[in-house]
């Protein structure tokens, strides 16, 4: 049910069903008439292979505010790349494939990297980077939107509601981030926020004290979504991680960078439901116990660059504090689940909160093990400075794999 809850710190843009779809979208292509909308889309090769792909392009197919679509495509060979091209050309709107593994866009990550400006790690926020990088070398994009490619429940909607606080001239905003429920099947899904940001959040405040980036993260919704929409002319000066705290990273350069007021979040969808990572209690490396590792590193690294001191004990306190508040969650998220008729699995639920307290401590120690360790990959203006054809070029290598496998 829509309600009209407002934190204070930041705009919530609600879905009261008061308006339907179809008038939104008109108005947005009224809008979009003046300013073009880039559509960003990160992908695994594997994901061109699961249900929820195909769909979302069928969607986009009707969609009329979207000007141009950047697709970064990651984990690619050869032969991959060329079927993907093929997979994307059922996509009707403009669109084009950065091949993120072939030999000219590494022969740009390698320039990059002899500068000290590439990314450190793959991941979803390099190829993120990467596809903002071809967007500004484009300079055709007034507003650009982000979501991922394993949405089961994707409708054009999602889409709209995400892009028109941005768009719209007469509102303020420059950055807005999508939220919703996360349920399926049945179950209430979204444990990572759930289970570790919600009650991490909380424990800091209690351990490290009232900080108002700290309340600024706590209004949102649904921090660790992945839908986010922002004027083009703040991605220059966008720092992020280029691991699995990208969600987490944006919100913080948002605050960095923009006032409160310029950020509100928006509903998009009363029904969300994507591809389930596993919790890989037994490979820290993979899973939601790489994603939780990664979160607490980006929280830690924005907060030391805001003064606030880290110590072993500081992260032996905020673990003991983390774990109680969390289990207080279990409860609550439990009665919560029961009233509406929906299945937690309290066992399931306590054993991801262990294995998170754990990575509350790894993350703070590979934190301090690691004092020079650059948490962001350099904003685009300062791969500008440093080389002035990169950006051109790299452009001009998105265009060159077009011409030669198209």
């Amino acid at each position: 049910m829509a309600d009209f809850h407002q934190n204070g710190a930041v705009a919530t843009l609600h879905n009261l069903r008061t308006r339907t779809p179809e008038d939104l979208e008109r108005e947005l292509i009224t809008i979009t008439g003046r300013q073009k909308v880039t559509l960003i889309l990160p992908s695994l090769y594997s994901e061109l292979e699961g249900p929820a792909l195909p769909a979302i392009l069928d969607e986009l197919n009707t969609v009329k505010f979207v000007h141009h679509v950047v697709i970064g495509l990651d984990r690619a060979t050869r032969k991959e790349y060329k079927a993907a091209r093929k997979f994307f050309d059922r996509l009707e709107l403009p669109h084009s494939v950065l091949w993120n593994d072939g030999p000219r866009l590494r022969a740009i990550d390698e320039r990059l990297a002899s500068a000290g400006l590439s990314p450190t790690e793959p991941g979803k926020g390099r190829n993120v980077w990467y596809c903002i990088g071809y967007t500004l070398a484009r300079a055709e994009s007034d507003v650009i939107a982000l979501h991922d490619c394993d949405i089961l429940t994707y409708s054009k909607e999602m889409l709209a509601r995400l892009v028109y606080p941005v768009a719209n001239p007469e509102f303020a905003y420059q950055f807005c981030k999508g939220y919703y429920p996360r349920t399926a099947d049945g179950k209430m899904n979204g444990r990572v926020s759930r289970l570790l940001v919600a009650p991490l959040l909380e424990a800091m405040r209690k351990t490290i004290g009232e900080r108002d980036y700290l309340d600024y993260l706590r209004s949102f919704r649904y921090p660790l979504a992945g839908e986010f929409a922002m004027r083009t002319s703040i991605l220059p000066a966008m720092r992020i991680p280029s691991d699995w705290g990208l969600e987490i990273g944006t919100l913080s350069e948002a605050w960095r960078n923009l006032a409160p007021r310029a950020v509100c979040q928006v509903e998009i969808s009363d029904a969300y439901d994507h591809k389930h990572q596993p919790l890989s209690e037994d490979d820290a490396k993979k899973g939601l116990s790489r994603m939780s590792t990664d979160i607490c590193k980006a929280l830690y690294r924005k907060l030391a660059t805001d003064g606030t001191v880290f110590s072993k004990e500081t992260f032996r306190a905020l673990k003991a504090s983390y774990y109680r508040t969390a289990l207080d969650f279990v409860e609550a998220y439990y009665n919560d689940a029961r009233m509406n008729g929906l299945h937690v699995d309290r066992h399931k639920e306590e054993r991801a909160v262990e294995l998170f307290a754990g990575n509350i401590v790894d993350a703070g120690k590979t934190f301090l093990d690691n004092p020079m360790e650059t948490p962001f990959i350099p904003a685009w203006s300062r791969v500008q400075a440093a080389d002035p054809d990169l950006v051109r070029d790299l452009f001009e290598a998105v265009q060159a794999d077009d011409e030669e496998f198209g």
